[in-house]
């Protein structure tokens, strides 16, 4: 969808103040003690999945404002993470939700992404909303909860629906599966807690049991909505005995918006990386509560934080997890949106990877947290954005996406083809 040739033509002029840039930005790397090169090939190497969701326009239950030119397909969905690739470098998979996304030809929805270097991340399931694909034709209502129902035929339709989106994965090329679920309880009363978490832990057993080799499930934690008083996967702790309870190949997900205001979401992270739990990571940025918002827009240190903890137990690199955005653009344009997150990612990868480690080691054997504090403020406070850039140059990519992706027209193109009406499928 963006030939390399139109890259390399918006680089072009933006060369020589590149190489000054980087220039600079390689001598604060080499100062701080870091390899420059080897800063870059990690965030060459660092790729975060798209979410099919997320490349059209979000909203709210008072609105949506659809920008025009939204992919109508599935197919156009990864057309146009194909362009975000191109752009970034750095978003080489799609992350589907069954059933907004459920093709009747799997093999050519493959075939289709393998022409435009796309691969598929993990699945996900909908048992949140009631849909004749997932309710055996309408049979049933997920109203008071999938997994933890009540009703052994409510119960029986969530595992099936789980099972087919592992079927589905497995010919699309995907290796994992995730599972978030609303069940819970909005009035005191309504359930009973441990019955509920027992019957999750008992569909979350058979679903587990059923991954083909080599693939993971999810379990992915929030502490409210849509069940406001009680939600039964509710933190971290729930998520870790959810994973444990069902199987070897269970791992924990975090979300970053999905944790009540001022949690420390880094030493969740840490707590979890630390039991081998920590499988997939979420994305986002909230100001209130799970906004969805641009990554690192609105707390970019805490994302350095977090992304410090995941260095850290990766060794020196980000581990091998399942990344994605998960977001939703209201008013930005959504391939905008998901630019900006993935550079503030990169950015914040870079500056985690600046980090003394040694130092830092130092100043907390010696418990002297100001001296802790200055070892991160030096990465932190430090312009690793060319860093960044280079390593999307050496990707065939654009040194400034955003002004790449306006430069080219793409959105107007898509409008051009799609129609100024077009609504993305499946939200």
């Amino acid at each position: 969808m963006i030939a390399a040739d139109r890259i390399a033509a918006c680089n072009a002029p933006l060369a020589d103040v590149h190489a000054r840039e980087l220039e600079a930005a390689l001598a604060t790397a080499s100062r701080l003690g870091a390899d420059p090169e080897d800063v870059i090939g990690e965030l060459a190497r660092f790729s975060v999945a798209a979410p099919s969701w997320a490349l059209g326009t979000g909203g709210t239950r008072f609105g949506r404002f659809p920008a025009g030119g939204e992919p109508r397909t599935l197919e156009e969905k990864i057309d146009d993470v194909a362009a975000l690739n191109a752009l970034t470098g750095a978003n080489r998979t799609i992350s589907l939700h069954v059933p907004w996304d459920d093709p009747p030809d799997a093999d050519a929805v493959r075939g289709h992404a393998a022409d435009r270097d796309v691969t598929f991340d993990a699945m996900n399931s909908n048992t949140f909303q009631d849909n004749p694909a997932t309710t055996d034709g309408g049979k049933v209502s997920y109203k008071f909860g999938s997994f933890a129902h009540t009703d052994a035929a409510v119960r029986e339709a969530a595992v099936a629906h789980n099972l087919r989106c592992i079927e589905l994965g497995d010919q699309l090329g995907s290796r994992a599966l995730s599972i978030w679920l609303g069940d819970g309880a909005n009035h005191p009363g309504q359930a009973d807690f441990r019955g509920q978490f027992e019957r999750v832990v008992e569909g979350l057993r058979r679903v587990h049991d059923h991954l083909p080799d080599g693939w993971v499930l999810f379990t992915e934690h929030k502490p409210f909505e849509p069940a406001f008083y009680a939600t039964v996967n509710q933190d971290w702790g729930s998520s870790l005995l959810l994973a444990q309870a069902a199987g070897e190949r269970a791992r924990c997900l975090v979300d970053l918006g999905h944790h009540l205001p001022g949690a420390n979401i880094e030493q969740i992270v840490s707590r979890l990386a630390m039991v081998g739990r920590l499988g997939g990571f979420h994305f986002n940025d909230s100001k209130y509560g799970d906004d969805d918002l641009t990554s690192g827009s609105v707390t970019p240190y805490q994302l350095f934080l977090i992304v410090c903890e995941l260095v850290s137990a990766g060794d020196g690199r980000m581990p091998d997890l399942a990344y994605m955005l998960d977001q939703s653009a209201n008013v930005k344009d959504p391939l905008e949106d998901l630019l900006q997150s993935t550079e503030a990612i990169h950015v914040a990868l870079a500056q985690a990877l600046l980090v003394d480690r040694p130092g830092l080691a130092v100043a907390q054997r010696d418990n002297d947290p100001a001296m802790a504090e200055e070892v991160l403020h030096a990465a932190f406070r430090s312009d690793v954005r060319p860093l960044v850039a280079e390593a999307r140059r050496r990707n065939g990519a654009a040194l400034r996406p955003l002004r790449a992706f306006r430069d080219l027209a793409y959105r107007r193109e898509r409008i051009a083809e799609r129609g100024e009406s077009a609504v993305s499928t499946g939200l």
